[in-house]
């Protein structure tokens, strides 16, 4: 269904590239211009997607705003794009946090401005495509372009120390994921082919198919370990710390608003509906490394001395969150999952703007180098305090909304998962308000930081923009909520369809195969 009887998926996906285009093709000396330029079509594309939010039919149930186009028709290749309540909320998170980085980098980058805006433009068309592909060709294709310019970004211009360290690490992680994922896809194709007949890579028709418990075990591990490494999920996070600690403000902020999320993304669309008796097999297991990282980046945090790597380590503790909530496989694990996902892109992604901010005026994230910055830099403390509370759930806050409902699902679906997830809001509040308290109390130490400049009236409206939905979500979550909730509904009725189909399959098999030996007996 699309309502808009325009493709609209498509100008979202491909402006921000065809923008990029437009950025090269300028004059290399008009910094200002191609700022501007990255700027308009930033927001130009921020713009286009708001008929997504106000035409999103919330009780339909199918996909909307379809584009399908054959393309390699002989392989089964086709354009075929389209958006649910699922994807819905993380394409418009996208689309708002790319101006905000363009206009965040503003000042801070000054090298290669030129090549710079180009890799944000291509990231968003990356990051877009991967959130509408429908196709699981397309998926790669999208899931591998956005690998490009992050590297780029982290390699190029984050910290000189450590940069290309943290890029390479980075890729060749995302990298393994990947070829695994893609020999997964190759199966799936071929597996198909086998049963119906049919060459495709339509994931709709995927759906469809009734596989082998063992073959979903393998599959569903290989599709695992792509997504857990996008995540990252505890053990496969030991990436993430370096590329957020080395990477530019901005990169930062779009790895942890936006990147992070194609994993829990893969989890929902991908991972959990082809693979039903797999995941319900390994539940348990991915229950329990959420619930480990969790814990682990909570207590890992507590100890950081950057401010920085605090707040990487942060997101591996909310994302064990999310992950724990959509694993408990139930409507209210799920929604809040969902609505987490938004939640971790605005705190954290907040998080990492302010950080940026006072290294741009201190060149250090060192937490001893600081002490009593609310006194010079009133402003600033006040947003940073409502992050800081944001980021750890209080009620009011976003933060809040997505935390509840995940330990609502998960006590319904295991209580002591429930119990032991919840000692990372303890956790969480411990080296969050620690963090606050060493930086923005006691006496100004330090000679540097008396003669601070507080907030600029551009990082008031970046952040101001950003508090808006802080509030929004916390106060009147069901604006966000009521957009998910029926394609929640969908996805569990037709996963529990599936997930008996296949056991019933499973069942004839055994009986049919036991009656055949009786009689061979006999």
């Amino acid at each position: 269904m699309n309502q808009l009887d325009l493709p609209i998926l498509t100008l979202l996906t491909f402006l921000p590239a065809i923008g990029a285009l437009f950025i090269m093709l300028s004059n290399k000396e008009g910094v200002a211009q191609i700022r501007w330029m990255a700027l308009v079509i930033s927001m130009a594309n921020f713009i286009c997607s708001l008929p997504l939010f106000f035409c999103f039919k919330a009780d339909y149930t199918g996909m909307q705003f379809v584009e399908k186009v054959p393309w390699i028709k002989e392989y089964g290749m086709t354009y075929f794009l389209g958006i649910d309540g699922i994807s819905l909320l993380l394409i418009l998170l996208t689309t708002f946090f790319t101006p905000i980085c363009v206009i965040a980098c503003w000042k801070d980058v000054t090298k290669k401005v030129k090549e710079f805006m180009m890799c944000l433009l291509l990231l968003e068309t990356g990051m877009i495509g991967v959130f509408v592909s429908l196709d699981l060709f397309l998926f790669y294709i999208f899931w591998e372009v956005m690998l490009i310019p992050m590297y780029l970004l982290i390699g190029v211009w984050g910290n000189p120390a450590r940069r290309v360290y943290a890029a390479i690490k980075f890729f060749l992680f995302t990298m393994f994921g990947s070829l695994l994922m893609l020999v997964a896809i190759l199966v799936l194709y071929f597996y198909n082919h086998s049963v119906t007949g049919e060459y495709t890579f339509n994931l709709l028709k995927l759906y469809e198919l009734n596989m082998p418990s063992l073959y979903q075990t393998w599959l569903f591990l290989a599709f695992f370990v792509a997504f857990a490494i996008k995540v990252p999920m505890f053990p496969f996070h030991t990436w993430l710390p370096d590329a957020h600690t080395e990477a530019p403000t901005v990169g930062s902020v779009l790895l942890a608003a936006v990147l992070l999320k194609m994993g829990t993304y893969g989890f929902l669309r991908f991972g959990m509906p082809l693979f039903p008796v797999a995941t319900h097999q390994f539940v348990p297991l991915i229950s329990i490394l959420a619930i480990i990282g969790i814990i682990y980046g909570a207590l890992v945090s507590m100890v950081q001395k950057d401010l920085k790597r605090l707040v990487a380590f942060s997101s591996v503790s909310h994302l064990g969150f999310v992950v724990l909530g959509l694993f408990a496989l139930n409507i209210q694990g799920i929604q809040g999952g969902i609505i987490q996902m938004i939640n971790h892109g605005l705190s954290t992604g907040a998080l990492f703007l302010i950080v940026g901010m006072i290294y741009e005026r201190r060149h250090t994230r060192m937490i001893a180098d600081f002490g009593g910055l609310a006194k010079v830099m009133p402003v600033f403390a006040a947003f940073f305090m409502i992050v800081t509370l944001s980021s750890i759930g209080l009620p009011g806050l976003n933060g809040f909304v997505g935390e509840f409902l995940i330990l609502l699902g998960t006590f319904r679906s295991n209580v002591v998962y429930a119990v032991f997830a919840a000692t990372g809001v303890i956790f969480a509040a411990v080296y969050m308000l620690w963090m606050f308290q060493r930086v923005m109390f006691g006496e100004v130490t330090k000679e540097e930081n008396r003669h601070l400049k507080d907030l600029s009236l551009r990082e008031i409206g970046i952040l101001a923009s950003i508090l808006i939905f802080i509030f929004w979500i916390g106060i009147y979550p069901k604006t966000f909520l009521s957009k998910t909730e029926t394609s929640v509904t969908h996805f569990l009725t037709e996963f529990n369809k599936k997930y008996e189909a296949c056991i019933q399959k499973e069942k004839n098999y055994l009986v049919l195969n036991t009656s055949e030996e009786l009689m061979t007996k006999k």
